[in-house]
């Protein structure tokens, strides 16, 4: 059977071309795509950065969801479900990733969606929401920001009234260590998506899930399908949850990996 090639790659760089056979192939895809976004005006240069440093991180989780991070995406499944007013939070980096998938998981728990920018100005932001809004089918807040969060010196601190000021739960799909800690001491829920363990954006969360994105929306939308019409059955899932637990397992499966990745060079 003959092997189909893919090519991909950003407006003014060459276009590369990625074998399917290739072991990084679903990496490499990704790459370009973040690339391409940077000259759309999406990604900005500096979220390249915070892509790469989360890819290390996956290569020793064997990048693939390991059970720690299932079961954090079915808790924070189940306090989406259970949240009065749930937002999730859209940056550059995840509206390039996993814009459709976010809007499915905001279909599911009924959550808003708003778009927050580090690195804001006025076309970009346009540009991020058009995106979203396209690929979600649906209205995003952010546009119009008429609200500040407190704690918060730098353009992250901007938000909605509607939104972010009035959440009781908050999904913080990557990297947002500033205005997950501001959440946290207003005394909102946090649940992050951040491959990073380490991440202000991960310790301050009271669902941290350790996965790559694209992997773990999906599976928050099959987990939010699965609790939606078993409401004990979420309410149990979050009393049987342990944050801190279910983190310091997965740190200790980085490690491992870390071991057996040297133990497999050192045998070359």
């Amino acid at each position: 059977m003959e092997r189909r090639t893919v090519y991909v790659g950003a407006s003014s760089l060459p276009r590369v071309k990625i074998s399917k056979d290739h072991p990084r192939y679903r990496s490499l895809v990704t790459r370009e795509r973040m690339a391409a976004m940077v000259e759309e005006g999406i990604v900005s240069t500096t979220g390249l950065i915070a892509h790469g440093r989360g890819e290390a991180f996956d290569y020793l989780l064997g990048e693939t969801t390991v059970p720690e991070a299932d079961l954090a995406e079915k808790a924070a499944a189940a306090w989406l479900l259970r949240a009065e007013r749930p937002v999730i939070t859209v940056n550059g980096n995840a509206a390039a990733l996993a814009a459709k998938e976010l809007g499915d998981l905001a279909r599911a728990t009924g959550a808003l969606v708003e778009i927050n920018l580090f690195h804001r100005s006025e076309g970009r932001l346009r540009k991020v929401c058009d995106l979203v809004e396209e690929e979600m089918g649906m209205k995003v807040l952010g546009r119009e920001q008429d609200a500040v969060l407190e704690g918060i010196a730098s353009d992250r601190a901007r938000c909605t009234s509607q939104g972010l000021l009035a959440a009781d739960v908050v999904l913080i799909p990557l990297e947002d260590g500033d205005r997950a800690e501001a959440m946290a001491k207003a005394g909102k829920k946090v649940i992050s998506i951040d491959l990073n363990p380490l991440s202000r954006t991960t310790l301050a969360a009271e669902v941290a899930v350790v996965d790559e994105l694209t992997r773990a929306v999906p599976n928050m939308v099959r987990w939010a399908n699965e609790l939606r019409n078993r409401p004990e059955e979420a309410q149990a899932v979050l009393a049987a949850f342990r944050n801190q637990e279910n983190l310091a397992a997965v740190m200790r499966r980085i490690c491992r990996g870390l071991r057996k990745g040297t133990a497999d060079r050192s045998e070359r």
